[in-house]
């Protein structure tokens, strides 16, 4: 970036409604380089023991390529296209093993150093980027309604009480080799901040309403807002609840007070 910033951030879990988590989510500063962060989220499905599997193992190959990561020589978007593909061999091999259908969305972002950001996505946990309150660019979803939305079929607010809302047609696991659909932002700016989060948080959420969220609150705060909102608008039927918010926030230099010459 030009202009010297930080990034302030937190991430929020729950089980919402359900009697296990499947859910798993990450924000990771890079050991070797200053600015250097990673978000993941990645909802795993298949029973009980296999969806918490498959997203164990999405957040597992996640943090194996980020800490070989080096923003001065790797392409980002290729590293994180590989790390999908990786995460997706290694659950269609556990479900070989263990006999289970394992399977598991991955919305993950890489913010460098210079203020550039890129992501990647399969399935229907999604990646916001708002402008203060204003939606920039979110991924888009890879999922039986979604298609209905592209076609003009449906609008995006039937989408959510679409009776088949659940039904992807992409994600880590399945026999097929799943959608890598990527994204890049050249500059994070004062003001910018990324959103990653399972679809039991953003189906409780019109884009408008997250980003006045985002923007008027800390990440903290706007963390525990969206899962304490979702959970009283699920009324008793919540999925699991995964979140990782990242806001970019001007570094204001403290000016030296003046020395007295005598």
């Amino acid at each position: 970036m030009t202009k010297p910033f930080r990034l302030t951030a937190s991430t929020g879990i729950h089980k919402g409604d359900r009697e296990y988590q499947q859910d798993q989510v990450a924000l990771i500063a890079h050991p070797r380089y200053n600015g250097c962060v990673l978000g993941v989220v990645a909802d795993g499905m298949g029973g009980r023991s296999g969806g918490r599997k498959a997203s164990d193992q999405v957040m597992l190959t996640a943090r194996q390529w980020f800490e070989r990561y080096s923003p001065d020589t790797d392409d980002t978007a290729t590293m994180l296209k590989h790390m999908v593909e990786e995460a997706h061999i290694v659950i269609r091999l556990t479900a070989i093993s263990a006999e289970q259908e394992p399977h598991s969305t991955v919305a993950a972002f890489i913010i460098n150093p210079r203020g550039d950001c890129h992501w990647a996505h399969a399935g229907d946990s999604r990646i916001y980027h708002f402008q203060g309150a204003r939606l920039a660019h979110r991924t888009s979803d890879h999922s039986y309604v979604q298609a209905l939305v592209d076609r003009g079929e449906i609008t995006e607010a039937e989408a959510n009480t679409h009776p088949h809302s659940n039904i992807l047609v992409g994600c880590l696991g399945t026999e097929s080799d799943p959608p890598v659909a990527q994204h890049m932002i050249p500059q994070l700016l004062p003001g910018d901040v990324l959103l990653a989060c399972s679809d039991g948080v953003w189906h409780y959420f019109s884009p408008t309403e997250l980003a006045s969220v985002v923007d008027s609150l800390s990440p903290r705060e706007a963390t525990e807002f969206l899962i304490e909102k979702a959970r009283s608008r699920a009324r008793g039927g919540g999925d699991n609840l995964s979140l990782a918010i990242v806001k970019i926030e001007a570094l204001v230099e403290e000016k030296k007070p003046a020395r007295l010459v005598r």
